[in-house]
């Protein structure tokens, strides 16, 4: 995968190591050089440039990039100026970073995919739910073990948890399901909501749009993500 991460203050350098680490391509881009010289050996690239600029930004290989990150935590103009402009430019992913409610109203009007709370989002779970593609949501409880939110394979619908034999296959516990679920709101409107189911038995069976929390080392989660 290949990343373009735009401020690197604390959270985006971490969170560029991290995916770098991972094995993806990562260019982290600064108007500090201080900031970009650290990171020169850490990560696969970077770049001293003010992403405000149009044309400057205009210049980036955004048509290769499958994510592009604001970062951005000091100035708060300056995120919603890179945002937008990645936006008009019609990146594939757009995830930005907000700084408090009413901000984060403006990135939700300017159509980003995802917002990042660093405050209470850790760079590494961040770097984890990038890489790993099918996971929701991630928690390391150490070096090496897990617990990761992931949408069921499309293989599994209609199946229950002891027909497919799940922990013996992948040696990963199933600890519960959330499911979606439509109800009747107010004014007879629907809406759906996420419901957990409690803990998983052999009997469960798989629905479409279902995400699995599961517990497991991080090869056994990392190769049945991949499987």
């Amino acid at each position: 995968m290949k990343y373009l991460i735009i401020g690197l203050g604390s959270f985006g350098a971490s969170l560029a190591v991290k995916l770098t680490e991972l094995g993806n391509e990562v260019i982290g881009i600064d108007a500090n050089m201080a900031k970009v010289d650290a990171l020169k050996e850490k990560i696969s690239h970077t770049i001293f440039l003010d992403a405000t600029d149009q044309f400057t930004v205009g210049g980036l290989p955004l048509k290769n990039t499958d994510v592009a990150i604001v970062a951005i935590g000091e100035d708060q103009g300056s995120n919603i100026i890179v945002t937008a402009l990645l936006k008009n430019f019609g990146v594939k992913r757009l995830i930005s970073r907000a700084l408090n409610p009413l901000h984060e109203k403006v990135l939700h009007a300017l159509g980003v995919d995802e917002i990042v709370h660093p405050e209470e989002e850790t760079a590494e779970r961040w770097a984890k739910k990038l890489s790993l593609q099918g996971v929701v949501d991630s928690f390391k409880l150490d070096r090496n073990y897990s617990i990761i939110e992931a949408d069921v394979p499309i293989d599994y619908i209609g199946r229950t948890i002891g027909e497919i034999n799940f922990r013996e296959k992948h040696n990963i516990l199933i600890l519960t399901v959330i499911k979606k679920k439509t109800e009747k709101g107010l004014l007879s409107h629907t809406k759906t909501v996420s419901r957990v189911e409690g803990v998983a038995t052999p009997e469960m069976v798989f629905e479409k749009g279902d995400i699995l929390v599961l517990f497991g080392s991080n090869i056994d989660i990392q190769s049945f993500l991949s499987s």
